[in-house]
């Protein structure tokens, strides 16, 4: 088994041809699609990195991440801090009923809700407990989406200061800082994703902050049944704790 395999999950476009393995080891696993679900099925490695073609996965990346996993062997997955426009991102924390919001800059080591959506790595353990990406979500909110739920398979998402990635030019912002959470249209995928894998009571006031989701909440809608299926599969047999909630909270 190698110790990691990089999937890079690209959006299907003219330029997803363009993409150039950037370099070779036998310790090392590439994989490069559109389709966030498939290359899971060729996890051949301990731990398994998700990252955006913008991000730089080098080698002195990889021996950061291989010392958190030796120095945290309680962790399941980690949340690297992205370094943009001399400014780091970490992960994001739940920020009670409003949604989610970036950790600062200055927060030491701690756990997080969820990863930036540029950069995740989770443990094949972990990933297997999982099961699968939601595919209906949009492509930003996947990475929170799945941490929440591993959560409830008994993972924990750790932020190291130290563990940093690098990206290519280009104007990251939006996901960097979180501004795509605060957006109109980022209204319902986290309305799906409170359902999924919070307290009702918190899905209750993101609820009456938005009431245009007041109906799906009284389950007027026809995709009831297939959201109440996910919930149930995301927290039956549940190992996520209040307390544990609390830590990755606000």
């Amino acid at each position: 088994m190698r110790q990691f395999d990089v999937i890079v999950l690209e959006e299907n476009s003219p330029l997803f041809n363009n993409w150039i393995l950037p370099f070779e080891d036998p310790a090392l696993g590439w994989l490069h699609d559109s389709d966030w679900n498939r290359p899971l099925q060729s996890i051949d490695a301990e731990w398994v990195v998700f990252a955006n073609p913008a991000v730089k996965i080098d080698r002195d990346f990889l021996n950061s991440l291989a010392e958190c996993i030796e120095g945290f062997p309680m962790v399941d997955a980690f949340a690297p801090r992205v370094k943009f426009e001399s400014h780091f991102y970490g992960g994001l924390l739940l920020n009670g009923a409003k949604g989610f919001a970036p950790i600062s800059e200055n927060e030491k080591m701690r756990f997080v809700a969820a990863p930036s959506p540029m950069i995740a790595v989770f443990s094949s353990r972990i990933i297997q407990r999982t099961g699968l990406f939601d595919l209906d979500l949009p492509p930003e909110f996947r990475l929170l989406d799945y941490t929440l739920r591993m959560a409830h398979a008994g993972g924990k998402m750790f932020n190291v200061p130290y563990l940093v990635a690098s990206l290519n030019e280009g104007n990251y912002a939006r996901h960097l800082t979180g501004q795509f959470l605060h957006e109109k249209q980022a209204i319902a995928p986290l309305w799906e994703i409170y359902y999924k894998s919070l307290p009702v009571a918190q899905l209750s006031a993101f609820t009456f902050r938005h009431l245009t989701m007041l109906p799906k909440f009284l389950g007027f809608d026809k995709n009831k049944k297939r959201r109440q299926f996910k919930r149930d599969k995301a927290t039956s047999l549940s190992k996520l704790t209040a307390d544990y909630l609390k830590e990755i909270s606000l």
